[in-house]
């Protein structure tokens, strides 16, 4: 009997590899990809891009032949403190950007708290936030992958399903990120991946050292992603496995690797994929 192959899109976030739109589309496409994640272009964030700016990039990635897998926004990732409307209001300006990409996916973030805060201190308003954030989107026919960042709420595992319960959402899922499990001390596919399945939607692909939190390519730090692969192949997921190397630098709103080194995460990526017989289209 042979076994079978699951296919998944690959795709990528393309300010890792260079600020010019052109640019990051050669290079996917070069790597195989049929997607691309956008969180800037030119150097402005997807937050901040005018009218003319997404219609310009949507004009390019067709031209290329390369579809937008999600929108990388930042939305969530600012201070708990902030009112609700805050980030209701950006998000309605992130929904357009989407809908002129054709993607159905907006990455989001829960929240930050201040140093004398815990957890549980901000909890009940990061829910009030996080539900007004699904109904714009369920209202708006998106939906919202939250992504479990180190620093905000949803941040462990028990912490991400806490959320995803909570408001409880078919708005709201998740984007699942090894390296970021890895840096807050947790072992993604061990302590994560039963309990958070259920709401896995998209997958970002990152791996980490445990030790000193340090980015690497897949497969060579600590976060499980050999394990997770083969579970999710197993489970039949065919959604989109989204490259976000980090393997320059990283900062708040994102991170850079340049062509070479994205390459590099690309290729370990493939390998780890074809080991477990997923095939990266």
């Amino acid at each position: 009997m042979t076994e079978t192959t699951a296919t998944w899109p690959l795709s990528g976030f393309g300010d890792e590899v260079d600020p010019d739109p052109n640019v990051q589309a050669a290079v996917l496409l070069a790597l195989g990809a049929s997607h691309i994640e956008v969180r800037s272009a030119w150097g402005v964030n997807v937050s901040e891009l005018s009218t003319e700016q997404v219609k310009e990039l949507k004009v390019i990635l067709d031209g290329a032949g390369l579809k937008v897998s999600a929108v990388a926004s930042p939305i969530g990732k600012v201070d708990i403190s902030l009112p609700v409307a805050h980030e209701v209001d950006r998000l309605k300006q992130i929904i357009s950007v989407a809908k002129t990409l054709e993607t159905p996916y907006i990455r989001i973030f829960s929240y930050f708290r201040a140093e004398t805060q815990s957890a549980e201190d901000i909890r009940e308003d990061v829910m009030e936030r996080m539900a007004a954030l699904a109904a714009e989107a369920e209202a708006a026919g998106v939906v919202l992958l939250h992504e479990n960042e180190k620093g905000i709420y949803g941040d462990t595992p028990e912490h991400v399903l806490d959320l995803l319960q909570t408001v409880n959402s078919p708005a709201l899922r998740m984007a699942w990120d090894n390296a970021n499990f890895v840096q807050v001390g947790a072992k993604p596919f061990t302590d994560g991946y039963d309990k958070l399945r259920p709401y896995l939607e998209y997958f970002q692909v990152k791996d980490a050292i445990a030790a000193t939190g340090e980015v690497v390519p897949a497969g060579k730090g600590d976060g499980e992603l050999d394990a997770t692969i083969a579970a999710l192949k197993a489970d039949g997921y065919s959604g989109f496995a989204s490259l976000e190397p980090h393997l320059a630098s990283a900062h708040e709103l994102g991170g850079f690797s340049g062509p070479v080194a994205f390459g590099a995460a690309a290729r370990a990526f493939a390998a780890l994929a074809a080991k477990n017989g997923v095939e990266l289209v």
